[in-house]
């Protein structure tokens, strides 16, 4: 567990981070909601805030006066121990505070919370604080990207556009082998995780194989040719139907050879990793490819290497967020970065799984039905966020997030 002044250090960062990301921001721009799986930009600066305000100064500091007693209604998220709280399709709604006003309760909060960041005693609460808020870093950037889609003009967030990817024949990388095995997996070690990445325990697989690279949109353009979104054969039940009801055709921000990002409409690589795609998407192409998604299982195994064979991968490699620009997957034979991996294990609780007490409680463990886990990180995932045991979940239908696929195949 980092403590101490590397701890002050995160958190001011991550804090800067959040407020960097929504300076290219109108106060109308920061306001939008484009759907209720996603939040306005502003909501993100507040709710972060709000966990802040509330669960260390509120929670700790006796002679500490609320900024605003409003502020609990309006960006508490789903905290049912905090509270009620406004409907989560009305964040768009909040005209009021306006983003000026969301700044100054973060410059406040963050000189409340400053002599607190080297108490020892509350490490453990400010590390969970600063992950929370690296989530929320990500949602923003996904959340606000939708929110611009919405729009036919197709207005950039960032200037100038993406660089080009970094890798060629994405589709002829090779394959990660493992013999299979009693393996130990879920978070191992003093460092930060969150609660639903554990307890450690032993899994038996047997043999497979992990791509050494994720799923292009090149790959992914021979899929549609091919008539992948209109053969039912490929496609899990719930899955054709959402296909049928919702007449899906491609990925998300997909139109011709184009793809929107957070620098507009750009002219989509074809080399790059797929994103914003469903676990349902994700699956038939791996069934069309003659191939499977892996299991979380699988995919940590490979992440934390085999002694003899492969070393460990690194968390901090790859394509990932380092600071305040637009986020594009590039490609490479990192495993983590570019985009979220779908597996197809449902996200249940781990053996002798318990959640934590109070409030933050609610963080994972009330969640763990019906989604299904994705393992590594995305080019909007803040570097350092993420770790071998960590435990992404979706359902299965979303695809606003940067998700992608790595597959994977028996031995």
């Amino acid at each position: 567990m980092v403590t101490g002044q590397g701890l002050a250090e995160s958190f001011h960062a991550t804090r800067s981070l959040t407020e960097a990301l929504v300076e290219p921001l109108t106060d109308a721009d920061a306001t939008l909601q484009s759907m209720e799986d996603a939040s306005p930009a502003k909501w993100h600066l507040a709710h972060t805030t709000w966990f802040w305000e509330t669960f260390l100064l509120r929670d700790r500091v006796k002679s500490y006066a609320l900024f605003d007693e409003g502020y609990s209604f309006l960006f508490n998220s789903y905290y049912e121990a905090e509270g009620k709280r406004i409907a989560r399709f009305s964040r768009g709604m909040l005209s009021r505070p306006s983003l000026e006003e969301v700044l100054d309760w973060r410059s406040a909060v963050d000189d409340a919370v400053e002599p607190l960041l080297r108490d020892p005693a509350l490490a453990d609460l400010v590390a969970l604080g600063i992950a929370h808020e690296q989530q929320h870093i990500e949602l923003l950037l996904t959340d606000i990207k939708h929110a611009l889609f919405q729009n036919p003009a197709g207005p950039a967030m960032f200037g100038g556009g993406p660089e080009p990817a970094m890798s060629t024949g994405a589709g002829e990388a090779g394959w990660h082998e493992h013999p299979g095995g009693i393996a130990l997996v879920g978070h191992q070690g003093r460092g930060f995780a969150f609660d639903n990445e554990g307890p450690a325990h032993r899994v038996l697989l047997e043999p497979f194989a992990l791509s050494r690279r994720l799923v292009t949109n090149a790959l992914w353009a021979e899929f549609i040719a091919d008539g992948g979104y209109d053969t039912a054969a490929l496609w899990l039940s719930d899955g054709w139907a959402w296909v049928k009801e919702h007449a899906i055709a491609a990925p998300l921000y997909w139109r011709g050879d184009e793809v929107f990002t957070h620098q507009g409409w750009q002219v989509r690589d074809p080399e790059a990793p797929v994103t914003h795609i469903s676990y349902y998407e994700a699956d038939a192409f791996a069934t069309w490819a003659g191939a499977r998604l892996p299991t979380e299982f699988e995919w940590e195994a490979v992440a934390r290497g085999q002694e003899g064979v492969e070393p460990a991968h690194d968390p901090g490699n790859g394509n990932q967020l380092d600071r305040a620009e637009a986020p594009h997957p590039q490609g490479g034979e990192a495993l983590f970065g570019d985009c979220w991996q779908f597996t197809r294990s449902a996200y249940l609780p781990y053996p002798r799984y318990r959640p934590a007490e109070g409030a933050v409680g609610e963080y994972n463990g009330k969640f763990m039905s019906g989604q299904f886990v994705l393992k590594g990180a995305s080019c909007a995932t803040v570097r350092g966020h993420s770790r071998a045991s960590y435990r992404n979940f979706f359902y299965p239908h979303q695809r606003w997030q940067f998700t992608g696929l790595r597959l994977a195949k028996d031995l």
